[in-house]
């Protein structure tokens, strides 16, 4: 623990070497990671203060974590600033902090491995230069818009004089983040340098200070108050496309900031503070920073095994089984690729290699990553894998006899896992000599953009097994959900019934792009119609036709006929849509025209009836799990919290009411699950 004047630091390390530069470490005491808490800003105020008093020749600000440089705000102080103006005292004090690292006339420099986000980037904005260390961890960004608020510690003020109004307004809209080579590029760091050289590149700025960075004439036009009103009615048009202003205030406040204040830095700093103050407080932002922990805690139940996999085999060379090989081998597995021929495996090969050109970029990265990936029709990788991956199609007997095969040539401890989307493991694992090893990988496709995999525990499995398969998950940088074996597991369960509403509506006339504005309206990400079309036809019929035969219910005949024409969706180029170069043909919808009032409320409460069944089923062991796995596993609108979270904010009584009304109309396929009165339970005790 370090000590400045008078106050120890708990968080901060200070050393002042011979040639007077000052090295501030940040070590957020007792985590893994750094984050820009409270009592860091506060510490970190002191320390400047301290600091000014005996000014050094420079001032380094680096990390002293393995994990990254700083991954921004303390997110957990968040649910404190419920109160408009303690959030924008807290704001406030945050940036004169940082205004007073950015007011110093010796050069200040931020020394960047891993990752800079949010507030992490915003300190970085505040030194005179940054260097980033060439390694594909480090990645830079502005991500707060992800959490429904913006950039509050000076990154809207900073970063477009820095890289130009239109990058700028890029990462803080998108919440992207950009490697170290790239934010060299675009001026965002001085130096991107291999981490041997850091150390020189510290020395080499401090020696010989370039002039302060600043974008070309073009790039700085668009900041021109004649041309910014011009600028912002297109972003705003473009936010528009993916996050409607209803949805998600956040980006359209920063346009909005932008374009009244860029003029003017003190005031926009100022009005930036108070725009996220109103920002933090409102429910879609308390609601995705909910998410952001429900994703912790995903990513919490990866851990607790030493299991470490270095060799993967997947079998199955489709688009499901060749697109999970190449993200393994992507995320730095050896990884075998076992099919037929050749031919079946070729363009699973092409895929991949398109993958790692567009997730690394650097030709050696590529390289290396392709050669991590190897076909593979005899199945030699089998015998040497830590993790088997069986991803062929969903046929119970062609998946046993496979099992059959393979089990005597598998390592002692290699783990066995099947991609099956609907079918139970107990049924599978009848053929094994050991069916405690078997466990369920379920990934949703595209595999690249999908971030949750159900981790599957059969009657026989055994715990370990789970343990290591989750571990497995999180090493590829994938959200483990763990479930229970039941026909759909969690996801394709509850995203069924929801999907064969909408069918239903399509049998009853209402044409399918009404259908699909009613879930948009709602907050999803894609239209039930356009979503079976993108699934495949054949593909929800066969699992529809699966969970009706556990559980019940009726398969639309609407879905069984655009199947037997051979109308699959768009994979066919038609389903329930035509499909030109990729996308769907839609009518154009009238703004004045009025959809049916229970539209939504006849998807949405398929969807929360089905999520009360897994509840009462113990498919997930509580309400957040099944919140967490429908957001990552569906996109089930994010700012409304997660299904069960919907409920509780809705009021359950009135829900209930609501789904009761439904039944009344429609019929039994809304009456009410058991799994509403142990909600009613659950809401009580909490």
């Amino acid at each position: 623990m370090d000590k400045v004047g008078d106050q120890q630091m708990k968080h901060w390390r200070l050393e002042v070497d011979d040639e007077n530069i000052a090295w501030l470490t940040l070590d957020y005491a007792d985590a893994s990671t750094n984050v820009l808490s409270s009592s860091v800003m506060e510490e970190l105020g002191v320390i400047l203060a301290d600091i000014i008093q005996t000014p050094p020749a420079a001032l380094v600000i680096q990390s002293g974590k393995k994990s990254g440089f700083i991954a921004g705000a303390d997110v957990s102080e968040f649910g404190s600033l419920c109160d408009g103006d303690r959030a924008f005292k807290y704001i406030r004090e945050s940036q004169e902090t940082l205004y007073q690292l950015e007011s110093f006339h010796f050069p200040t420099i931020a020394v960047i491995s891993g990752f800079c986000m949010g507030g992490g980037l915003e300190l970085a904005l505040a030194c005179r230069y940054r260097i980033a260390e060439d390694i594909p961890s480090t990645r830079l960004g502005l991500p707060e818009v992800r959490l429904g608020i913006h950039p509050g510690f000076g990154g809207s003020v900073r970063l477009p004089p820095l890289v130009g109004t239109v990058t700028a307004m890029d990462m803080i809209l998108t919440g992207r983040s950009v490697s170290a080579s790239a934010a060299r590029k675009i001026g965002l760091v001085n130096y991107s340098v291999p981490g041997r050289h850091l150390v020189n590149a510290v020395h080499k700025l401090i020696a010989s200070p370039p002039k302060k960075q600043k974008p070309a004439f073009l790039k700085r036009l668009p900041s021109h108050r004649l041309i910014r009103p011009l600028l912002a009615k297109y972003l705003r048009k473009k936010v528009a496309v993916k996050a409607p202003e209803h949805h998600y205030p956040s980006p359209y406040a920063l346009i909005d900031l932008w374009l009244h204040h860029a003029d003017d830095p003190e005031t926009m700093m100022e009005e930036e503070a108070r725009s996220l103050a109103r920002m933090l407080v409102r429910e879609s932002a308390q609601n995705l920073i909910r998410v952001f922990f429900l994703q912790s805690t995903l990513k919490g139940l990866g851990k607790g095994t030493d299991f470490k996999a270095k060799n993967v085999h997947v079998i199955g060379a489709g688009t499901m089984g060749g697109d999970i090989a190449a993200w393994c081998a992507l995320r730095g597995l050896n990884v075998s690729l076992q099919d037929r021929t050749p031919e079946s495996i070729a363009p699973a090969m092409k895929r991949a290699y398109k993958l790692f050109k567009k997730k690394l970029k650097k030709p050696r990265l590529v390289q290396e990553a392709f050669d991590r990936l190897m076909p593979d029709t005899q199945g030699l990788g089998v015998k040497r894998a830590d993790v088997i991956i069986e991803a062929i199609f969903e046929d119970l007997k062609v998946k046993q006899e496979l099992y059959q095969k393979i089990e005597p040539q598998m390592k002692e401890g290699a783990l066995l896992a099947t991609n099956t989307s609907s079918i139970p493991l107990e049924e599978l694992a009848v053929v094994l000599k050991d069916p405690s090893r078997l466990v369920g990988l379920h990934f949703f496709n595209p595999v690249a953009m999908m971030q949750l995999v159900e981790v599957v525990k059969g009657k026989d499995t055994d715990d370990e097994v789970v343990r290591k398969a989750a571990a497995f998950t999180g090493k590829i940088n994938r959200l483990p959900l763990r479930v229970k074996s039941t026909p759909g597991f969690l996801v394709n369960r509850i995203l069924m019934p929801y999907l064969m509403e909408a069918v239903v509506m399509v049998g009853e006339g209402i044409e399918p792009a009404r259908i699909d504005q009613a879930a948009l309206n709602f907050g999803m990400p894609m239209g039930p119609i356009e979503l079976a079309d993108t699934v495949g036809l054949d593909i929800c019929l066969s699992v529809a036709e699966i969970l009706s035969s556990h559980l019940g219910g009726k398969v639309p005949d609407v879905l069984r006929d655009r199947v037997s024409t051979g109308n699959l969706g768009k994979k066919s180029g038609r389903g329930f849509y035509e499909y030109r170069k990729g996308k769907a043909v839609k009518p154009k919808q009238d703004s004045n025209d009025r959809l049916p009032e229970d539209l939504q409320d006849r998807l949405i409460f398929r969807l929360l009836n089905e999520s009360a069944a897994c509840l009462r089923e113990g498919v997930v062991e509580d309400t957040d799990q099944l919140d967490a796995g429908i957001i990552f596993g569906t996109g089930f609108a994010p700012f409304r919290g997660g299904p069960m979270h919907y409920v509780k904010a809705k009021g359950l009584e009135d829900q209930i009411k609501r789904l009761e009304f439904l039944e009344q109309t429609y019929g039994e396929r809304f009456r009410k699950d058991e799994g509403w009165d142990q909600l009613r339970d659950q809401i009580i005790e909490s």
